[in-house]
């Protein structure tokens, strides 16, 4: 692998772009008060995408400092919590108390989420917990927060504008930010090579509705990530069930998957299975009292087992 030389100039790189994050949840609480909400939309966005490549680039250019750790927390406490709170309270319920709480309420849950985020990388946990979120993270509850100014300005008014319906909105994507439900982190996801073909033309399929749909591009991307924290949750319980499947190949992890579901069944999978590695020892079955006894006094028949009625398929009379 090669190391690029880490000069002052480029470890300043992914400061740079936290700073730029910053600024763009900024300007979207300066959009909201000009009443221009689908360019607020856009600066959260854009800095959310400037969060997921400041901590890479950090890391590919070997510029990661304790500063930079510090900085990205209280830019996302910034841009993905107190701008998207201002704009859903300037859009929706300037000068009523409830929503002041509310958005009150959503700020400070991003901030106890991004302190109990940083407490978190101090302690020692299992391998398979580095694949996940302990709950939503930043830059998808400011996201998720501002779902109704989104099909706000997609589809007019409707039961998503209604104020008490924002309000618990808000509230309910601030308790999915401080809890311990775990959510897929994007970071640790890896693609087979037979499905890199299909992610390409998907990724086409993406670029092309957010540009020409962004908002319903947007809507719907929330939706599906909300859609997939049952999956989360079950694949999060799985793992802590059999910690040994982390390290093995998925062809593996799938036999040990069909294993737990035999064994609730009740059911016993096929003798001659084999398969390597860890999942072997998961799947070692052991043998029945007699069952070797039996095999050894089979009968042969020049050198080949005899098969019986039942292995020949006939009934016996």
């Amino acid at each position: 692998m090669v190391r690029v030389p880490s000069t002052p100039g480029i470890r300043l790189l992914p400061n740079a772009i936290t700073v730029l994050a910053l600024c763009a949840g900024l300007s979207a609480v300066q959009f909201a008060l000009a009443g221009n909400y689908s360019m607020a939309l856009a600066s959260i966005g854009i800095a959310a995408v400037l969060d997921s490549l400041d901590g890479r680039i950090a890391r590919l250019l070997d510029a990661t400092s304790k500063m930079g750790a510090e900085l990205d927390s209280l830019a996302d406490a910034i841009s993905f919590g107190v701008a998207p709170a201002l704009v859903l309270y300037v859009w929706h319920a300037e000068g009523v108390r409830i929503g002041w709480v509310a958005s009150l309420v959503f700020a400070v849950c991003i901030v106890l989420r991004l302190a109990r985020f940083n407490t978190l990388l101090e302690v020692e946990q299992p391998p398979y917990a580095s694949e996940f979120f302990v709950g939503v993270p930043a830059p998808a509850g400011g996201l998720l927060a501002l779902m109704p100014v989104i099909l706000w300005l997609e589809f007019g008014e409707g039961f998503w504008s209604v104020q008490w319906v924002v309000w618990v909105w808000a509230v309910a994507v601030a308790a999915l930010l401080i809890s311990r439900i775990p959510t897929l982190s994007l970071k640790t996801i890896k693609a087979p090579p037979k499905a890199i073909a299909p992610l390409l033309v998907g990724v086409c399929f993406l670029g092309t509705m957010i540009f020409l749909f962004p908002l319903i591009a947007l809507a719907v991307a929330m939706a599906l990530y909300l859609a997939h924290i049952p999956y989360a949750v079950y694949r999060h319980r799985w793992l802590a069930a059999h910690p040994e499947a982390w390290t093995v190949p998925a062809s593996e992890r799938r036999a040990i998957r069909r294993r737990s579901g035999q064994r609730r069944l009740g059911l016993r999978p096929p003798l001659r299975r084999r398969v390597a590695g860890a999942a072997m020892r998961s799947l070692r079955i052991p043998p029945r009292n007699g069952e070797h006894l039996a095999r050894s006094n089979r009968p042969l028949n020049g050198g080949q087992r005899k098969r019986s009625w039942r292995q020949i398929g006939l009934r016996r009379k």
